[in-house]
């Protein structure tokens, strides 16, 4: 049987017992350590590489959200709260799933069928880059969002942070372009030029420009100008 390694995080020791306790009738899951705040949880998640955390988002001195924005790499997350609102914004975030305490026996057992799938599809396509329909979690100051890598067509960097664009919205996070450039897909993300990424799903228009140079344009309204080595690499990537 495959194990799925876990690691149940909240404040209260009560509330990760309660969890401990709901996870008995399914031993695929294997507790591998449990933390009460957000320093314990990553250094927990950064040593252990979990495939699933049960995250409490109500929590003294940093919350659930901040310990998400904190990681290089996220686990599987479902939330676990007490209060309404926060179990609203963990739905509206489209987190994995979310659970209301105390916990309720049927709810459970419909949220760990979601997660297994999950974990399946996962392990079939298990590689170093993150498949397209994986969500990144960015938290830029009060707003927190769950993003399909597939959503975002554009990035560029800002010193050590990158700014991401999907939709019609923009956020920040905190990492370089480089790190980010090694967890992309390459056969669909493109570096252009030293500070920015583009999403080749949403190359409109390609045209040349001055010394063999390319500029490309979005179907979003942006035109890129793609460096003379990066002009050379995108004509080989793309065959042309």
């Amino acid at each position: 049987m495959k194990k799925f390694k876990t690691i149940i995080i909240d404040d209260e020791r009560l509330a990760r017992e309660e969890v401990k306790r709901a996870l008995k009738g399914y031993p695929e899951f294997e507790i591998i350590g449990e933390a009460s705040h957000v320093v314990e949880a990553k250094e927990m998640i950064e040593s252990v590489l979990p495939d699933i955390i049960f995250l409490d988002i109500h929590m003294p001195g940093k919350s659930g959200f901040d310990l998400l924005e904190e990681l290089t790499t996220v686990p599987e997350v479902v939330f676990t709260t007490a209060y309404d609102q926060y179990a609203v914004k963990a739905f509206e975030l489209n987190a994995l799933d979310y659970l209301v305490k105390p916990l309720r026996k049927e709810r459970f057992a419909k949220t760990i069928e979601k997660v297994k799938a999950e974990l399946v599809k996962k392990e079939e396509i298990k590689t170093d880059v993150l498949p397209m329909h994986r969500k990144i979690f960015i938290k830029d100051g009060e707003n927190c969002y769950f993003i399909p890598l597939s959503e975002i067509y554009f990035i560029e960097s800002l010193d050590n942070y990158a700014r991401l664009y999907f939709g019609n919205q923009k956020a920040l996070i905190k990492r370089s372009l480089n790190l980010l450039e090694e967890k992309l897909d390459p056969t669909v993300f493109f570096r252009t030029n030293r500070s920015q990424i583009i999403n080749t799903h949403y190359i409109k228009e390609i045209y040349p420009h001055f010394n063999n140079t390319l500029h490309i344009t979005l179907t979003t309204g942006e035109t890129i100008e793609v460096s003379s080595r990066q002009s050379v690499k995108f004509k080989n990537w793309n065959s042309l």
